[in-house]
């Protein structure tokens, strides 16, 4: 048979193949554009921008729609109102990880942040009960991030006021913290293995936020066969890996299981208790994979909100001025900065929540799936379908915060000037997928910001109203672009 009359007849399967799947569970889920056969709404929606893309089709739509990404639906939530109620009234319901094929590829389906099922369950509950037991959101922990805002601020005094690019060296201090919870190590900034791991995290998120990386999980046979940025994330994956597995072969030749120290201990010794329970595959693979996980969630997000925390507050100098007032009236310049100070920091409070709400580090989270055939606004959203959360249009909703393109710590505060929670914060997420480090986050930032705000006045190296806070990209993370600014001693 004549090659081209093959693959004239493959296509035409295909294309009916993707029509009648389409047709045939269309009605069942929430309206939405007219998707075309195998490349579904793809050509419709701005890979550059898909906030924007998300708010146009809401327009049309509501706040529920379907779009399909390659021939595959997603259930998409728009606004705080439809979030709210699938992330936290149903948070069982729509509690799995949606498939992402460059994910899927390097890990698996291990570790925590793309398992599914009962292991996830298991690991998720083994995560949080380790790190409380290491101390996550207590004492122990504070010290541990206080100590390396001192250390952060020697490597910036070393600077003498010159410019620099802090990218680098603000993206170790948080790297460290997890580090030392994970790895009970405080590396040195100018450690070879230590820089070389937090460049390779760094390149990582980088990619998976690029526009290239949307694609590959539209269009996973691109993984495969056709070259990309997609290939370094998978080689700085296994070099990320690799080194973990050492270190976790030095800590079973030095485990003491009457002392654990870090959190690679905690599971070497879980996995010799029940190395027959197969909800958890106790495997040093699986260790390594569930570091990773932590590693980049626990730098990277830290990283990124501290960059732009950076840019924000040198366009904004009345605001930073006013911080550094309030650090000077409750703090001074002569201790350190500690958790229980930002119950009388009202502002500083507000400005570090609004970073985090201008910002928008997770744009869409990471993607849900239904755990189960899910009735949900008089849709029917059928098992294993993905879920779409944009978290843009929360933190972004104008009802909440006025004037909501605006940077502005008022959004947080009330009018006496005190703090004021808002349940529209959601830059973690929410329900049983929010971040397992959120608290840590909190303290981190808070600390961080704090003790460089105490120690340093930030000059930029153009007119305030120049900077440009724009994310190189905003895909999985908003990624910061690069800059340089001056850190002068106060």
């Amino acid at each position: 048979m004549n090659l081209v009359l093959v693959l004239v007849l493959t296509l035409s399967c295909l294309l009916l193949f993707s029509l009648w799947r389409q047709s045939s569970g269309k009605w069942k889920l929430p309206p939405g554009p007219t998707p075309l056969p195998i490349i579904g709404n793809f050509l419709q929606i701005d890979v550059k921008n898909i906030h924007q893309s998300l708010t146009n089709f809401s327009k049309t739509y509501g706040p529920v729609f379907t779009l399909y990404f390659g021939s595959q639906p997603t259930v998409v939530l728009y606004g705080y109102k439809a979030v709210k109620e699938a992330l936290i009234d149903h948070r069982e319901e729509f509690s799995g990880r949606g498939r992402l094929p460059i994910f899927d590829k390097i890990f698996k389906g291990q570790g925590i942040g793309f398992s599914h099922g009962n292991a996830w369950k298991v690991t998720r509950r083994f995560t949080v009960t380790t790190l409380r037991t290491l101390g996550m959101g207590k004492r122990t922990i504070e010290d541990k991030v206080q100590e390396e805002a001192q250390c952060l601020v020697k490597e910036l005094k070393k600077m003498n006021g010159s410019p620099c690019d802090p990218q680098f060296i603000i993206g170790c201090a948080p790297c460290n913290v997890i580090c030392s919870i994970i790895l009970q190590n405080h590396f040195d900034y100018e450690d070879k293995n230590f820089l070389s791991l937090v460049e390779k995290i760094k390149e990582c998120i980088k990619i998976l936020s690029s526009p290239w990386s949307q694609v590959c999980n539209a269009f996973p046979l691109l993984l495969d066969y056709c070259p990309g940025s997609h290939n370094l994330f998978f080689k700085n994956c296994k070099y990320i890996k690799s080194y973990l597995l050492e270190k976790i072969k030095e800590h079973e030749e030095s485990l003491d299981v009457t002392n654990p120290q870090d959190f690679i201990d905690y599971f070497l010794i879980q996995r010799s208790q029940e190395s027959g329970n197969q909800q958890l595959n106790y495997t040093l693979e699986h260790l390594a994979t569930l570091v990773i996980d932590l590693l980049l969630a626990g730098r990277d997000s830290i990283s990124s909100t501290m960059k732009f925390a950076l840019l924000l507050l040198m366009k904004h100098p009345n605001i930073t001025a006013k911080v550094q007032e309030e650090i000077d009236c409750v703090i001074g310049r002569h201790r350190s900065p500690c958790m229980q100070d930002k119950n009388h920091m009202p502002y500083t409070n507000a400005m570090v929540h609004e970073v985090q709400r201008f910002i928008d580090i997770a744009p869409n989270s990471v993607v849900h799936e239904v755990t189960c055939d899910t009735k949900f606004r008089n849709y029917f959203i059928p098992k294993g379908t993905a879920v779409l959360t944009s978290l843009t249009s929360v933190l972004y909703d104008s009802k909440e915060f006025p004037n909501p393109e605006m940077f502005d710590p008022g959004h947080f505060l009330d009018g006496n000037g005190n703090f004021k929670k808002s349940d529209y914060f959601m830059p973690f997420s929410a329900g049983k997928r929010m971040c397992v480090g959120d608290s840590l986050a909190r303290m981190e930032l808070f600390l961080f910001l704090t003790t460089i705000l105490q120690n340093f006045k930030l000059k930029s190296l153009v007119d305030p109203e120049d900077i440009d806070i724009t994310p190189v990209y905003s895909g999985l993370a908003s990624v910061p672009p690069t800059f340089q600014m001056c850190f002068i001693p106060v």
